[in-house]
């Protein structure tokens, strides 16, 4: 007898909007239907930049009652950033956005206990001045961290107002920064030396596992008819994007998990945690089935996101057509500079960063989307490049997933700079994932290959082959190098 089809909802949040998408998946069948979408908008209070997370928590109720009933749901969303709760389970708080700047200056007194590299060693994790690590020891002697009896991440905060229960999905987990990439448990010796208490987390919990079951109040509030299990997924949205993943069984392939971020890099049995792996800030997240994230953090189509904010401008499809009228590689920045990566006026920090390189300065809004995807594209070549030698693991196709592969000009390219073909889709990946591990806890068989060729039959995809002459994306690199130096 096949298995039987199943209904799943899974709730994708992501940095700017969230969704609930209706899943239904069979042996042959992949069917993905979006029933609920809202919008993501951070709040700034006179203490910080803050998650809406009521808010947040709203959309995805009215999601599920959207969805109807269901066999199961499943929640991802962005990594490090969470709530604290108090003895009686109370939310202390809005959680504090990462791109709060409550962390400057922290990471250098960290490393004055555990140095830059010793910390890599034990972690694997890159740096980022939002790491939930930092977060932790910019909160130490806060109210609210003193009051604190339980952290949750983002999605495990989600599961628990939804079931009443408490949990630390493990893939998230590993982006804290506390966590031994080779073991997969906490790193009590780093924690007990930076005065970390991990007992502030609740038990570690893995893709696939029960997470419990719908609350009444939440049937009440939902419409749903009666209790409905709630299972851990790739709660990172980056692991249940990558679990997405389309490829063949056997491919070699590189992965670009496009949106606000670009996450680029490989899909490894294992950690990669070399100096020199350090130096080029790669990472190392635990991914489904027990696989690592090998893979560096881009500053994405936040770029654009800001710009097009500043410009008052709400349709993206103008600005690309403007985009790829505009000469190719005219002026390029480096993507990755700390100067991007709060909010404000980013027109004028891109037209900065050209200035203070002697490039042209972007004259119009179609002029500076160039530029960002031009230097979007030269920062995927470049961590895609780095990724194969610090691995010593070649590709031959780079998969873009998530909304950027429906960026046509972007994927291009994409292909165009890294030299290699592109493979654009499924544009949901982090929702698709999150309803295939789903699927297989409540009886769906095949492993982790099985289902990216699931996807791959029954999602649509394209194929960008590179073009246009190597050389002169070799060129743009080095500008791209020399606007590195001048913001180390």
């Amino acid at each position: 007898m096949s298995a039987p089809t199943r209904t799943l909802a899974a709730a994708d949040l992501g940095a700017s909007s969230g969704r609930v998408m209706v899943g239904r998946v069979g042996p042959d069948t992949l069917d993905l239907t979006e029933v609920h979408r809202f919008p993501n908008r951070p709040v700034h209070l006179p203490e910080g930049l803050r998650w809406d997370i009521l808010g947040l928590y709203r959309g995805v109720l009215d999601g599920l009652r959207a969805a109807g009933p269901v066999d199961s749901l499943g929640i991802d969303s962005w990594a490090v950033d969470h709530g604290l709760l108090d003895a009686r389970g109370a939310l202390i708080g809005n959680p504090v956005h990462y791109r709060d700047r409550r962390t400057e200056g922290v990471p250098e007194k960290v490393w004055a206990t555990v140095p830059p590299e010793e910390l890599y060693r034990a972690t694997g994790i890159q740096y980022a001045p939002f790491n939930t690590l930092y977060q932790l020891v910019a909160a130490r002697h806060t109210p609210q961290l003193e009051a604190a009896v339980r952290l949750l991440l983002i999605p495990d905060l989600l599961t628990y107002w939804l079931t009443g229960e408490q949990g630390t999905e493990l893939t998230n987990a590993s982006t804290t920064q506390l966590i031994d990439p080779r073991t997969g448990d906490w790193h009590h010796g780093l924690a007990d030396r930076l005065g970390i208490d991990l007992g502030l987390f609740a038990p570690l919990r893995r893709p696939g596992d029960p997470a419990g079951a719908t609350l009444p109040l939440v049937q009440e509030l939902t419409g749903l008819p009666g209790p409905v299990p709630v299972t851990t997924v790739g709660s990172h949205d980056t692991a249940s994007a990558v679990a997405a993943v389309p490829a063949a069984r056997g491919e070699r392939f590189a992965y670009l998990c496009t949106g606000t971020w670009s996450l680029a890099g490989l899909e490894l049995d294992a950690p990669v945690t070399t100096e020199a792996s350090r130096a080029a800030n790669f990472t190392n997240e635990l991914g489904i089935d027990g696989t690592v994230r090998f893979l560096r953090n881009i500053m994405g189509m936040w770029l654009l996101q800001e710009c097009m904010r500043t410009w008052g401008r709400e349709d993206v499809t103008s600005l690309l057509a403007e985009a790829a009228r505009a000469p190719a590689l005219r002026s390029v920045v480096d993507a990755a500079a700390p100067e991007f990566l709060a909010p404000g006026d980013m027109p004028e920090r891109i037209a900065a960063a050209c200035r203070a390189t002697g490039q042209p300065v972007p004259a119009t809004p179609g002029a500076t989307t160039r530029c960002i995807l031009d230097s979007l594209a030269l920062a995927h070549r470049r961590a895609i490049h780095q990724a194969q030698r610090l691995a010593d693991r070649a590709v031959d196709v780079v998969h873009i997933v998530g909304g950027g592969a429906r960026n046509a000009l972007l994927c291009q390219l994409t292909a165009d700079a890294c030299g290699l073909p592109v493979v654009a889709g499924p544009a949901e990946a982090a929702a698709l994932g999150n309803v295939l591990v789903q699927a297989r806890a409540h009886g769906l068989p095949g492993d982790l290959a099985a289902g990216r060729e699931l996807i791959a039959r029954n999602q649509p995809l394209t194929r960008y082959e590179p073009s246009g002459d190597p050389a002169v994306w070799e060129a743009a690199a080095r500008r791209t190098e020399g606007t590195r130096r001048l913001h180390a």
